[in-house]
């Protein structure tokens, strides 16, 4: 089990901005309330009333990211569902999900911070660096103490380089690593820069610790086990992961997919600011032009949410320079 915080594939960082068709979603980017789906929709309700919006998903172990998509497609009865950030099949935790319209958003959630609890095993390395794969050797760390683990640990928070594992959906030559990996191949891959910003570890059994990690996207967690295995003279691999927030949403938030409630688009981006305009800058921000930022009135170096003055996500602005501010995304027109 394992993840990344980017990367995609077997890891935990990508995101599609749908699947194509048409959304059966229509309406404003927002209004008030959310829109639940039932494993008994079967997808002919739709998502009526709005553009969409944001669900966060408590995947369970056993799914991959993208049956989570599918099948929220069908509890939604719309195509234009997209994830915000993949997980492993046999991880769980927070999925962000896009809905309708909303998809497009996506784009400013796949790249915030991270948040994961992790079980890491020393004393063996599988192939796959988690449990799912084949043993490929053993260590006798017998005498490692909990002291020396969480000193590692601490060389390994800050700045780092990680090399992608073969399991990731990290393209070389225009093929993903994890489809070379089941064609038995393995090929040489460039180290990444990553942020381990928290690393903490404490042991649950002999040889056996808990990790709670907050990192960057793009770390990957099964590596920063095999990493700190290493790190001790020997070796370990990642035995269970859940992924406890992605930015501002957290398990708090998520609900089971069978229980999946899409929100609105603009009660579901907290980590970037936003102003209300009145209706005659609306209509220009609908028309996607770009605008004083001083007429805006945002401050900071963006993304900014617009809303009307009902509230309702009109669209996302970022700076382009000279005072101005110019749409990344517009919602509505």
């Amino acid at each position: 089990m394992s993840g990344s915080a980017g990367g995609g594939g077997s890891g935990d960082v990508s995101g599609s901005a749908g699947g194509g068709g048409s959304s059966g979603v229509s309406g404003s980017a927002g209004g008030s309330g959310g829109v639940s789906g039932s494993a008994g929709g079967g997808g002919s309700s739709g998502v009526s009333g709005s553009a969409g919006g944001i669900a966060v998903v408590d995947k369970a172990s056993g799914m991959t990211s993208h049956d989570v998509v599918a099948k929220a497609r069908k509890l939604l009865g719309t195509r234009k569902i997209g994830h915000a950030g993949t997980l492993d099949p046999d991880a769980t935790g927070v999925l962000v999900l896009g809905v309708g319209r909303a998809t497009r958003l996506l784009t400013f959630i796949t790249g915030v911070d991270k948040s994961y609890e992790a079980e890491i095993v020393l004393g063996v390395e599988t192939d796959t660096l988690d449990a799912s794969g084949a043993v490929v050797a053993t260590h006798d760390m017998a005498t490692v103490t909990e002291a020396d683990v969480r000193a590692a640990a601490l060389d390994l928070v800050g700045d780092i380089e990680q090399i992608p594992p073969m399991v990731s959906a990290v393209k070389v030559d225009g093929k993903r690593l994890h489809q070379l990996a089941r064609e038995g191949i393995e090929v040489e891959r460039k180290a990444r820069p990553v942020t381990v910003s928290r690393f903490v570890l404490e042991e649950l059994e002999p040889r056996v610790y808990r990790a709670e990690v907050d990192c960057s996207s793009g770390t990957y967690i099964r590596t920063l086990a095999a990493d700190l295995g290493h790190a001790l003279g020997g070796g370990a691999h990642l035995r269970a992961l859940r992924r406890t927030a992605v930015g501002p949403y957290t398990l708090e938030q998520a609900r089971p997919l069978e229980s999946i409630e899409v929100r609105p688009a603009g009660q579901s981006l907290p980590h970037i600011p936003a102003v209300r305009l009145p209706a005659d800058l609306v209509a220009a921000v609908g028309h996607g032009k770009v605008l004083a930022r001083s007429v805006l009135g945002v401050e900071g170096d963006g993304p900014w949410q617009i809303h009307d003055e009902e509230g309702t996500l009109v669209a996302i602005y970022i700076d382009h320079g000279a005072g101005r501010a110019k749409p990344a995304v517009v919602l509505r027109g």
